[in-house]
C-alpha cells in the first residue's frame, strides 16, 4: 500500500536509502553519498507531505517524493513543456532486498496517477548518467531524455533530465 510518509517513518526511510546507496557503491555507481539524500531532506519532504512510502504490512520497502517545486538547477534544462503545471520526482528508492519486484513501477504509476488527477501537464526528473538501469527504467516508461544537470556534491558526472508529457 502506498501512503504519505509520517515523521515516525524518518529513520526507516533514511536507512532504506542508505542500503540503496551501499548497493549502488558496490555496483560502482557513485550516485548517493553522505551529502545526499540527507535526513534533513527527508524531514522536509515529510513536513511538506511530498514523500510517500510503499508500506507492506508495516514494512517500508520503498519511497518516492514528488512535488510541483522546481529546483533551481533545472532552470538550465531544455524541457518539452513550459514551466506551468509540472511535477518533479525525486528520491525514488526501493530497498535492495525488494528490488526487481515491481515496487518502483508501482510508485511511479502512483505519482503519474496523482499528477494526472491534479491536471499537471508533465512529470520531470533526473537520474544519474552512470546508473544505466535507472536510465533504462525511465525510458521504458516513456520518459524522454533531454539534457544534463550537475550536482557537484554528488558527482563529477552529469545527471540526465527526463520528462514525460501526461495525456
Amino acid at each position: 500500500m502506498i501512503r504519505k510518509a509520517l515523521i515516525s517513518d524518518l529513520e526507516t526511510v533514511k536507512s532504506l536509502t542508505e542500503a540503496c546507496a551501499e548497493k549502488m557503491l558496490n555496483d560502482g555507481i557513485f550516485q548517493w553519498n553522505d551529502h545526499y539524500p540527507s535526513k534533513e531532506i527527508f524531514r522536509k519532504d515529510i513536513e511538506e507531505e511530498a514523500l510517500y512510502v510503499w508500506d507492506d504490512k508495516n514494512q517500508i520497502k520503498g519511497c518516492i517524493m514528488f512535488s510541483p517545486e522546481k529546483d533551481e538547477v533545472y532552470n538550465s534544462a531544455k524541457w518539452l513543456t513550459q514551466d506551468d503545471k509540472n511535477i518533479y520526482v525525486h528520491r525514488l528508492a526501493v530497498h535492495p532486498k525488494f528490488q526487481k519486484k515491481g515496487i518502483g513501477n508501482k510508485l511511479m504509476n502512483f505519482a503519474e496517477s496523482i499528477a494526472k488527477k491534479l491536471n499537471f501537464i508533465s512529470i520531470r526528473l533526473d537520474t544519474f548518467s552512470q546508473n544505466k538501469s535507472n536510465n533504462k527504467f525511465y525510458e521504458s516508461r516513456g520518459y524522454q531524455k533531454l539534457g544534463d544537470v550537475f550536482f557537484r556534491k554528488q558527482s563529477e558526472f552529469p545527471f540526465h533530465c527526463y520528462e514525460k508529457i501526461l495525456n
